[in-house]
């Protein structure tokens, strides 16, 4: 095995170009573990630990651009109001120490569909910011994930950095599994609230072969806060109406029967979790427009 140390961002693309099926390595927390058991054995590991500007973050226009590899402690510390929903999922992510190495770009790259920054990220509508020696792709991340464990890049491109849109309303994020923490999800669910453009965007993990959006419920709820007048009122949404999204969302999934829980429960725990969580953040943004109305 060979092991590639580029120094800047032009060299690790011209590295990846000559070695197309080198695997990147930044934080490890995924790919150490597999190398170790022996799972994977490539020919060049791309190490890119010495790019400085994969972690970083800055503001771009509406936009956060987080870094490859911005480590989830830093969402944490740093980004919890631009990008709640993500902070929320970052917090169940491993260990400190897991948090402290494991990036929002490394999820991405492993493209598992029990990842954690998934869910967030598809209801937050983010961006993914893909570049080769041929030039720079902006792939919504809802089209990133093409298979178990497989995505959209080319052989020759590298995660520069990912584009999430800052929250206009709340945001929330669920996960089922043995613990709150350190544990690989049953299945995760993240929702957001986007009054600015008035639609509802959802995320859900580890319940089909890829992350996907309840993209039915999203639609189903946009419409009944807007025909019944809830953006502007705040008033409860009505609890058929709720049962619906949540039925909406279960049959949005198309899991499996494996070690940690059968197709069956996690339907029904996507379904639950559909409930609590737009409980969650119609609460935030009542209570938010309430104090908006009252200044």
């Amino acid at each position: 095995m060979d092991f590639l140390r580029p120094a800047a961002w032009e060299e690790a693309l011209a590295a990846k170009a000559a070695h197309p099926t080198a695997v990147p390595i930044a934080g490890g927390t995924d790919v150490m573990v597999e190398i170790n058991f022996d799972h994977r054995r490539p020919a060049h590991l791309l190490d890119l630990t010495r790019i400085g500007e994969l972690h970083e973050w800055d503001e771009d226009g509406p936009d956060i651009r987080l870094g490859a590899a911005v480590p989830y402690a830093r969402i944490l510390d740093e980004l919890r109001a631009p990008l709640p929903g993500l902070a929320l999922a970052a917090h169940t992510v491993g260990s400190p120490q897991i948090r402290n190495r494991g990036s929002v770009g490394g999820n991405l790259g492993a493209a598992s569909p029990a990842g954690d920054s998934h869910p967030p990220l598809l209801a937050a509508g983010a961006v993914v910011e893909a570049e080769s020696v041929r030039g720079t792709r902006l792939i919504p991340v809802e089209e990133f994930y093409t298979g178990v464990k497989r995505n959209a890049l080319a052989p020759d491109e590298l995660i520069r950095a990912v584009r999430v849109r800052k929250a206009t309303g709340p945001q929330q994020f669920s996960k089922v599994g043995t613990r709150n923490a350190m544990v690989i999800a049953v299945c995760a669910l993240g929702i957001a609230l986007h009054p600015d453009s008035r639609t509802v965007r959802t995320g859900i993990g580890s319940a089909a072969p890829t992350p996907v959006r309840a993209r039915a419920a999203e639609d189903f709820l946009a419409s009944v806060l807007e025909e019944d007048g809830l953006w502007e009122s705040g008033r409860p949404i009505a609890p058929s109406a709720v049962r619906q999204f949540a039925e909406l969302c279960s049959g949005a999934c198309n899991p499996i029967d494996d070690v940690r829980g059968s197709a069956r429960y996690r339907r029904h725990a996507v379904g639950v979790m559909a409930r609590r969580t737009l409980g969650w953040v119609w609460d935030a943004y009542t209570t938010r427009e309430g104090e908006a109305r009252c200044a």
